[in-house]
Parts: C-alpha cells; sequence; structure tokens
C-alpha cells in the first residue's frame, strides 16, 4: 500500500465507508468554495470594471431605461458571483446527515458483534461506540467549516452589490465633473 495513502485506511477503519463519502462530500464543498474565492478576486473584478467602463460610456444614465438596464447589468453581475450558493448549502446539510448515518451504522455494527459474541465488555462497546461517534463528528467539522465559508462568501456578496451600485453612481458624476 501506498505510504501515502495509510492515514486515509486509518480513517476508513476508524469510522467506516461513511467518511469517504463525507470526504468526497468534503472535497466538492471546498473545490466549489476555491473556484468562487478565485472567481471573485480575479475574474468578477475585472468583469465589473468592464461594466462601470460600459457604463460611464453611456450617454444616458438618468432615464428610466437607463437605470433599469444599469439594474439588469449589476443584477446579472452579482448573480453570477452569487450562482453556486445553492449547491454550497446542500453541500453543507449533506454531511450532517451523513455523519449520522454512518453513527447509526456504526452503532449497528457494534450491537451486531456484541450479539455475535455474546459478551457485553464494557470496554469493547465503548471502543465501538467511539469508532461509530467518529463519522458525526467530520460530518459537523465539515458542515461548520462549510459555513463559515458561506457566510462570508454571503457577506462579500452584499458588499460587492453596494460597492458595485456606488462606484457606478461615483462614475457617471467623475465623468461629468
Amino acid at each position: 500500500m501506498v505510504p501515502t495513502l495509510e492515514p486515509i485506511r486509518w480513517l476508513i477503519s476508524a469510522g467506516g465507508e461513511v467518511l469517504v463519502l463525507i470526504m468526497l462530500v468534503a472535497m466538492a464543498l471546498f473545490a466549489i468554495s476555491l473556484e468562487r474565492l478565485f472567481y471573485w478576486r480575479f475574474t468578477h473584478r475585472r468583469a465589473r470594471r468592464v461594466l462601470i467602463e460600459a457604463w460611464i460610456r453611456r450617454r444616458d444614465h438618468s432615464s428610466w431605461s437607463a437605470l433599469t438596464l444599469r439594474e439588469v447589468w449589476t443584477r446579472e453581475l452579482i448573480a453570477r458571483l452569487r450562482l453556486p450558493l445553492p449547491w454550497l448549502k446542500l453541500l453543507i446539510a449533506i454531511c450532517p446527515l451523513l455523519g449520522l448515518l454512518g453513527t447509526v451504522t456504526g452503532m449497528i455494527q457494534v450491537f451486531d458483534s456484541l450479539a455475535l459474541t455474546e459478551s457485553s465488555q464494557a470496554r469493547a462497546m465503548a471502543d465501538g461506540v467511539a469508532q461509530a461517534t467518529l463519522p458525526t463528528l467530520c460530518g459537523m467539522a465539515v458542515a461548520v467549516v462549510g459555513l463559515l465559508f458561506v457566510t462570508r462568501l454571503e457577506q462579500i456578496i452584499r458588499r460587492e452589490d453596494q460597492r458595485l451600485h456606488d462606484r457606478m453612481a461615483r462614475a457617471v458624476e467623475d465623468s461629468h465633473a
């Protein structure tokens, strides 16, 4: 066996196969989160700059149609930033449920092994319960970290929305001055 995979093998033996599912969900969650961070840092800022420049180039900035167009443009840009939020929230909601599934299946295995050996050793049962609760711990940990990121992303989106409206209004004022 490859030595770098040894911790993963130990984790699976310690917490069951459900930990593999939690790990896959965590990888998807963090991959989408990193993609959003890079999108916001590079692509979104460039698109915001292009949008503001397009708004400045327009002659009409005060009519109803111009203001509606500005609102449509800003909503489209913010919607692209907000696009994966439902998926992130879904993955976050799945993590504790998978952890609970792992705990339930682990407890069933503990009771099965106790029934087969016909012994009620407290030590064996304590080890089994500890092993069964590991998936819940992992699922909750991944969900908490994911929630922290989603909360931060929503804060960034609100700030970007306000910043975009402010910059477009300020850009028009600066171009007339």
